[in-house]
C-alpha cells in the first residue's frame, strides 16, 4: 500500500467529526447517527423481562401443544394487558389474555408471538381500569405496577398466558411525537406514537430543538431485556402537528393506506381519455338504453358504480335491474392497473379528499354510471312477483345509458312529489314499495339493524351534559339502494358457487363469540334494560324493544353503536375452503360482493 503524505497547513482548524457533520446543512438526519455510539454506553441496569426462546424451541413448543402462536393484539385502554389471538375451529378465534409487563414481554400490537399458556387456577379477568403508560425517563418498573390488575381475577376469568418469543415483529414505521425532556441538551428523547396500542419508543437524537411540536416518523429497532421501551431512530418529519395536511398524512400512514400518485406503469394501462364504445364492444351486449335506468348516491358522488330499474310486465310481476360499472373490461388481470387496485383493495374516503382504487379517468369517467352517456356495465335483472318475491334472475353484460344521476334527497323529492307521472319516477316507486317488503323480511329473518357511530351531540352550555343526538338522516331512497344491492349481492353469490363450488370468492360474517357483549348487556342492565344475545335475531328484537320511560331519546340509538362495536369483522373466503358461508349480521345463508367495483 503506498505511503500518503497529507500536508496540513498550520493555520488551519482541526474540527472534530461531529462539528463536520453539523455543517452539512443539507443532511441534518446524519446527526443523529453520531448519537448511535452512546449506545455502546448503556449501563446494565436490573433486567425487566425473560429471555426469549429461540426460534427452534418456539416451534417445536407450538407443534407438541406445549405453546400457542397467534398475533398479539395489544389494549388500547391499558398498556399493561393485551390478548393473543389464536385460529381456532370453526367460525370464532381463541382468545388468550396477557397482563403484566413481564407476561407482556416486550411483545408489541400485531406481533406473531408463541405463548405460554398457564393452568385453569390461574386465569384472571379483562381488567376494567383505564391505565396509559405515562412515559417516565428511566427503565425503573414501579413495584405495584404488576399488582394493578389482581383486583380484577375474581370472576368472568378468561384463558391467561404468557409471552415466551416473538415470530415475527410487526415492523411498520410510526407516527406520532416527541416528549418534551426535562434536559436541556439531551439527546435521548420518548417518542409517544399517534397508535395507542403500541409502547412509547426511546430514540435518540440531536434535532430534537426542531422537531418539538412536528409530526415525525420513527422506525423501531430492537427490545432489550433491561430497557422498559423499545429503540428507535428518526426517520423524517411530516410537518407541524394541527396542520390539515399532516394530520391527513398521519391518518393514512398509520393505517397503511397506500396513497401516492399512480406510478408510470399503472398509467399506461388506461384508456385514452377519448373512449367511445365501439360496434365490436357491443357485441355480446344486451342492449338496455331504453331502460328508465337512474343512479341514487350521495350528493357530490363521481364514482357512480351502482343503478336501478324497475318496469311493470304484462303478467302483473316486475322486472328490476341492478346495474354495476364493467370494471372488468377496462382492467385486464395481472397488468400493473390490476396490482395496483389489488394493493390498494379499497377506496378511502376521508373528510375533504378521496384515495382512489384505481385512477381517476376510470373511477369518476368511463366506468362511472354517469346520466346521458353509454356505459358498459354488467346487469342482475329479476322477474318478481307484487310480494318481492323471485320468480327468475338473469344475468347479462349490457350497455346502458342512465336517464338520471340522482342524490338521496333528489330522489326521495321526486317519489314524494304526487304531481310527477314521468318514468324514471315511477321506477323509483316501484323499487322503494318492493325495497320496504325486502327489509321486512330480512328484519323477520334476524338481520340486525345496528347504528352508525356518525353521531353529533348537542351539549348544554353550562353543564356541558348531552341534552341531544343528531345522526347521519337515513331516507327511504338510501334504504331503497342498501336492499337492491344485499339482493344482487345474494343472487351473484348463490349463482357463482353454482358454477364454481370449490374456489367462488364469497363473504361470510361470524357470530361474535357471547363475550363480545358483555360490554353491551352491562350498559343496558345498568339502564335495566335486558339484552338478549343466543342469536341475532333474539340481538334485534332486544334492541327494539331497549326503551326506558323518561330516559333521553338517543339512548337506543347509543346501545346499537354499542352492539356494532361487539361484532366481529366480516371476511372473504373461497367457498371451498369453509363449509360455513352464513353472513350473521345479514341474516343471509350466502353472500358476495359484486357491487362498487370502482371502490372495492
Amino acid at each position: 500500500m503506498p505511503h500518503i503524505n497529507v500536508d496540513v497547513q498550520p493555520d488551519e482548524l482541526a474540527r472534530s467529526l461531529e462539528e463536520y457533520v453539523r455543517s452539512l446543512l443539507d443532511n441534518p438526519e446524519l446527526i443523529d447517527r453520531l448519537a448511535l455510539a452512546s449506545e455502546q454506553d448503556v449501563v446494565e441496569s436490573r433486567v425487566i423481562f425473560p429471555k426469549h426462546l429461540p426460534l427452534s424451541q418456539l416451534q417445536q413448543g407450538v407443534r407438541s401443544g406445549r405453546f400457542v402462536q397467534g398475533t398479539f393484539l395489544a389494549s388500547r385502554e391499558n398498556y399493561l394487558e393485551g390478548t393473543l389471538r389464536v385460529r381456532g375451529d370453526g367460525d370464532s378465534d381463541k382468545e388468550v389474555l396477557i397482563q403484566g409487563l413481564q407476561h407482556l414481554n416486550r411483545a408489541m400490537h400485531d406481533d406473531i408471538v408463541s405463548v405460554e399458556m398457564f393452568p385453569e387456577e390461574r386465569w384472571v379477568a379483562p381488567s376494567s381500569l383505564v391505565l396509559h403508560d405515562e412515559g417516565v425517563a428511566g427503565d425503573v418498573v414501579e413495584e405495584n405496577e404488576e399488582d394493578v390488575l389482581k383486583a380484577e381475577s375474581g370472576k368472568m376469568r378468561r384463558p391467561t398466558g404468557k409471552v415466551v418469543g416473538i415470530i415475527k415483529r410487526n415492523s411498520r414505521p410510526l407516527c406520532g411525537m416527541l416528549m418534551p425532556s426535562p434536559i436541556k441538551e439531551a439527546t435521548r428523547h420518548l417518542f409517544m406514537p399517534a397508535d395507542r396500542c403500541m409502547p412509547r419508543v426511546r430514540v435518540e437524537t440531536r434535532q430534537a430543538a426542531s422537531l418539538q411540536a412536528h409530526r415525525i416518523v420513527v422506525a423501531i429497532g430492537g427490545w432489550l431485556r433491561h430497557s422498559r421501551y423499545p429503540n428507535g431512530h428518526f426517520v423524517r418529519s411530516l410537518g407541524e402537528c394541527g396542520d390539515k395536511e399532516t394530520e391527513t398524512e398521519v391518518l393514512l400512514l398509520e393505517h397503511d393506506v397506500p396513497h401516492q400518485p399512480f406510478s408510470q406503469a399503472v398509467l399506461a394501462c388506461l384508456p385514452p381519455p377519448t373512449f367511445s364504445i365501439t360496434a365490436e364492444d357491443q357485441a355480446g351486449r344486451e342492449d338496455l338504453r331504453a331502460l328508465s335506468i337512474c343512479s341514487v348516491d350521495p350528493p357530490g358522488c363521481t364514482d357512480i358504480d351502482d343503478a336501478l330499474h324497475c318496469k311493470p310486465l304484462d303478467n302483473g310481476n316486475t322486472e328490476v335491474g341492478v346495474h354495476i360499472a364493467d370494471v372488468s373490461y377496462f382492467i385486464r388481470p395481472g397488468n400493473a392497473l390490476d396490482e395496483e387496485a389489488s394493493l390498494r383493495g379499497t377506496t378511502v374516503y376521508l373528510c375533504e379528499k378521496r384515495i382512489d382504487m384505481v385512477p381517476e379517468l376510470l373511477s369518476s369517467n368511463l366506468c362511472s354510471l354517469r346520466s346521458n352517456v353509454d356505459r358498459l356495465a354488467f346487469s342482475c335483472i329479476w322477474e318478481m312477483t307484487p310480494k318481492a318475491e323471485i320468480v327468475s334472475t338473469r344475468f347479462t353484460k349490457s350497455i346502458i345509458n342512465s336517464k338520471a344521476s340522482l342524490t338521496y334527497a333528489e330522489a326521495q323529492l321526486m317519489m314524494d312529489d304526487a304531481g310527477r307521472k314521468d318514468p324514471v319516477t315511477s321506477s323509483l316507486r316501484g323499487l322503494n314499495s318492493l325495497a320496504k317488503i325486502l327489509k321486512q323480511r330480512r328484519i323477520q329473518n334476524g338481520a340486525l339493524t345496528l347504528a352508525s357511530p356518525e353521531v353529533r351531540f348537542h351539549m348544554d352550555s353550562e353543564t356541558h351534559d348531552p341534552i341531544d343526538l343528531q345522526t347521519k338522516e337515513l331516507k327511504e331512497t338510501n334504504s331503497m339502494v342498501e336492499e337492491f344491492m344485499l339482493l344482487a349481492n345474494i343472487s351473484v353469490a348463490e349463482r357463482i358457487v353454482g358454477e364454481f363450488p370449490e374456489c367462488a370468492l364469497l363473504r361470510r360474517h361470524p357470530a361474535p363469540p357471547p363475550s363480545n357483549y358483555d360490554i353491551l348487556v352491562k350498559a343496558a342492565k345498568s339502564k335495566n334494560i335486558e339484552i338478549q344475545v343466543d342469536s341475532a335475531k333474539a340481538l334485534a328484537e332486544s334492541l327494539d324493544r331497549a326503551a326506558v320511560p323518561g330516559a333521553p331519546p338517543y339512548l337506543n340509538t347509543l346501545l346499537r353503536i354499542l352492539a356494532t362495536r361487539c361484532m366481529m369483522q366480516a371476511i372473504y373466503f373461497c367457498s371451498g375452503m369453509e363449509p360455513d358461508t352464513h353472513h350473521y349480521g345479514l341474516a343471509t345463508a350466502i353472500y358476495t360482493h359484486f357491487t362498487s367495483p370502482i371502490r372495492r
